[in-house]
């Protein structure tokens, strides 16, 4: 458990080094898995191994003997660990009683062991064997009027094999509603991408970072959120490469960073420079500071240099001219006050961009997450265009992706917006009409929810009722229902907030073995480079009560749809026969499926904008105008702030793994705001007051969290951060980007105010 008491005090080592090392440690200790979990650690992202059941960070080029990174060692160790949630812990514990604990309460009771059905006249889970919960969701589901009212949910950590056969069971149940964690974070690089380059993924593989010349990294905390890459920047800055940091929170990894693996800087106490320009840019900046760069790009041009890639432009893009006469049509003055940034800086990036041959753009939720966060993210592939930095080695756009497979769900049919194609595929290889109507995304299934159209949901991995906009609103929606099922490995809120029937269905987790009659079975991953690969687990599964997803999800099919010819059957036993009819639905890239995932380190799919093909209707990259220089609307209200919520270095996604937050100084406490001292004392607020924090908005939902503890922290003015999910009840439902549905969470205007 925390510490009682709570202590702020600046960090001012480098990230890694010693400290990852203790926290690896420590976390194995913790979790009563030192040998179990150190073993398991070396087979983790290693050929023949099990793929990291955090991040969606490629695999290394199999150099290293150890490929794991302290947050994807928290996440073994919490998965490996010995506590289990028994039905003696059930019998002890009413939900009422649960619902009063804390997120990391729950995380830390450990594995759950058998399926449990939720007894109202108890208040308390009860055990419940394989088929009769098969049986209650069957029951459920087919007593609803229309498929369209059940929501299907699914978490980055189901595998390829899962997600296809989830996608085919709820189509042929007869709805597209696939609200999905990738709604939530990197939605709108899948909607906005698509419209510059034809696909909606990164062009980027591992060895760009070898031959980059330049390398940008916007919004994204790398030194938490994918450390594993943490090892390519420091390379990268080794060589001389320039890397300009652009971020409203000087992150310490992306200051400086000691690679934990490196013996000599270990053992010396050193550590490598990483931003040689840190752009502090403020909430919302993001779009002024693009187009800054432009305009640089393009007075220089109109004074008479050569910078643009004029061959490519003519090749393979339209649409340049109505991006000049947009991005000139704004003034300096007008970029310097909506980017935060001094015209200087801008010019500066711009210069570092313009002397590079070959450059990579890698960004994070901090591009994702506001309200015309789609066209942000195609602005990025704008300025990429300018310079041909497609389709050469070194040179790209690069999402960093959050959980792991959260991609390759999208890419085998997790998807609430199927286009005709893949739909007649589904027809012709499964022998049933599928729907074709689009179907619901995180946002519109809690507003289903609401307003009682929905009535089922199942989550397929994840906390859901945790992730989500709008807490209390949220817990209202998902109590409504009729029926709520989680499929998952660990406790958590979303099996305390649920339907008048509940299920807990436990599942066999990234690093245990699967076994079935056909013999041991592997499941595949796809990285946030779009490489494909196995996983296989090498731990004994933590019950012998639990079950594959897989099985999961052919058994409750087969239970739904009795009349159905697709073999659910044969499926749950040969993983082979899965890839086959992936391959059979997608054989463009996912032709010979079963053979090429054979190779040690398996395959990449093709992306054609690395070959300068462009899937769009004209055959070209496009040059796209976003108006303005605002990402979110403007709050009429001299005193509103914009908050980011954002992760602590302890937490994987709604997963938290203690209170602490080691690199921004904050320990046994999430309930802070990080605050400039100048917005603070404008307040009349004291160091380390109480606040609260209220959202504005136009909607008569008052929306408000307390006993917030003010951390004076270099933010720019204007500017806040705090943790989710403890601020998610600020976020209102409807303040997401239409284009994707992603919710708004860099940008929630608020006020601040004394507790």
């Amino acid at each position: 458990m925390a510490e009682d008491r709570p202590r702020y005090k600046t960090y001012d080592r480098p990230a890694g080094g010693w400290g990852a090392a203790a926290a690896t440690a420590k976390v194995l200790l913790q979790q009563s898995v030192v040998t179990k979990g150190s073993r398991a650690l070396v087979s983790m992202n290693q050929p023949g191994g099990f793929k990291c059941p955090s991040c969606a960070y490629p695999d290394s080029d199999c150099k290293k003997t150890l490929d794991f990174c302290e947050n994807g060692a928290k996440a073994l160790a919490h998965e490996a660990t010995k506590f289990r949630v028994t039905r003696e812990f059930f019998a002890q514990h009413t939900v009422s009683e649960l619902m009063a604990q804390s997120d990391y309460w729950l995380e830390m009771q450990g594995r759950l062991t058998e399926p449990m059905r939720y007894d109202a006249a108890t208040d308390r889970y009860v055990p419940c064997d394989w088929d009769s919960a098969f049986a209650l969701i069957a029951k459920h589901l087919r007593a609803l009027d229309s498929p369209h009212q059940a929501e299907f949910y699914t978490s980055g950590r189901t595998p390829n094999e899962a997600a296809f056969l989830y996608s085919i069971f709820v189509r042929e149940f007869g709805t597209n509603n696939f609200p999905d964690c990738s709604n939530m974070c990197h939605e709108p690089t899948s909607r906005g991408l698509p419209h510059a380059i034809g696909v909606g993924k990164g062009t980027v593989v591992m060895e760009d970072f070898e031959h980059a010349e330049a390398i940008f990294v916007i919004g994204q905390n790398t030194g938490t959120n994918a450390p594993r890459m943490m090892t390519n920047l420091v390379e990268a800055r080794k060589r001389g490469v320039p890397i300009v940091v652009v971020n409203p929170m000087p992150e310490r990894a992306l200051m400086r960073f000691t690679e934990p693996q490196d013996v000599v800087q270990m053992a010396i106490f050193g550590s490598t420079a990483i931003a040689s320009e840190f752009v502090h840019i403020g909430i919302g900046g993001d779009l002024a500071f693009l187009k800054g760069m432009m305009r640089a790009l393009f007075e220089r041009e109109a004074g008479g240099e050569e910078v643009l890639d004029h061959d490519f432009i003519a090749e393979h893009t339209a649409g340049l001219d109505a991006l000049r006469a947009d991005v000139m049509g704004v003034s300096w003055a007008e970029i310097v006050v909506a980017s935060g940034v001094d015209e200087g800086q801008i010019r500066r990036c711009a210069d570092i961009y313009n002397a590079s041959r070959a450059t990579m753009i890698c960004y994070g939720m901090g591009i994702t997450q506001h309200r015309k966060s789609s066209q942000l993210v195609q602005q990025i592939a704008n300025l990429l265009l300018l310079k041909g930095n497609f389709g050469k080695p070194g040179a790209g756009i690069s999402p960093i992706r959050g959980h792991s497979n959260v991609q390759g769900d999208r890419t085998v049919g997790i998807d609430e917006k199927p286009t005709p194609a893949y739909l007649d595929r589904v027809r012709d290889v499964f022998g049933f009409e599928p729907p074709r109507e689009h179907g619901h995304h995180t946002v519109e299934s809690v507003a289903a929810m609401l307003d009682g159209t929905a009535k089922v949901f199942i989550g397929l991995g994840g906390n859901f009722v945790r992730a989500v906009p709008d807490t209390e609103r949220a817990y209202a929606a998902m109590r409504g229902l009729a029926l709520t099922v989680a499929i998952t490995t660990k406790l958590n809120r979303g099996h305390v907030v649920h339907g008048r029937d509940a299920l807990i269905l436990p599942v066999i987790a990234r690093s245990e073995e699967i076994r079935t009659t056909a013999g041991e079975q592997f499941i595949t991953i796809e990285d946030s480079f779009s490489n494909v690969s196995a996983s296989r687990g090498v731990l004994e599964p933590a019950s012998p009560d639990l079950l594959p997803e897989v099985e999961i999800v052919c058994r409750m099919a087969r239970a739904t749809l009795p009349d159905s010819n697709v073999r659910w059957e044969s499926y749950i036993d040969d993983y082979d026969l899965i890839r086959d009819q992936i391959a059979e639905v997608y054989p463009a890239i996912y032709s010979d499926f079963s053979e090429r995932i054979k190779a040690p380190r398996g395959f990449h799919l093709d992306i054609p904008p690395r070959r300068r093909v462009w899937p769009t209707p004209n055959g070209k990259a496009n040059f796209l105008v976003l108006p303005g220089l605002e990402v979110n609307p403007p709050v009429d209200d001299r005193a509103m702030l914009r908050l980011a919520t954002v992760r602590s270095h302890d937490q994987f996604n709604t997963t938290i793994y203690s209170y602490s937050d080691r690199y921004r100084g904050v320990y046994n406490d999430r309930m802070v705001l990080f605050m400039n001292a100048d917005d603070r004392a404008e307040r009349g607020l004291a160091p380390q007051a109480r606040v609260a924090v209220e959202t504005i908005s136009g909607d008569g939902v008052s929306r408000r969290v307390e006993g917030l503890t003010v951390i004076d922290y270099p933010m720019p003015r204007g500017s806040l951060a705090g943790y989710f999910p403890e601020l998610n009840p600020l976020l209102p439902l409807d303040h997401y980007d239409p284009t994707s549905g992603t919710p708004a969470a860099k940008a929630i205007p608020v006020l601040v105010t004394a507790a």
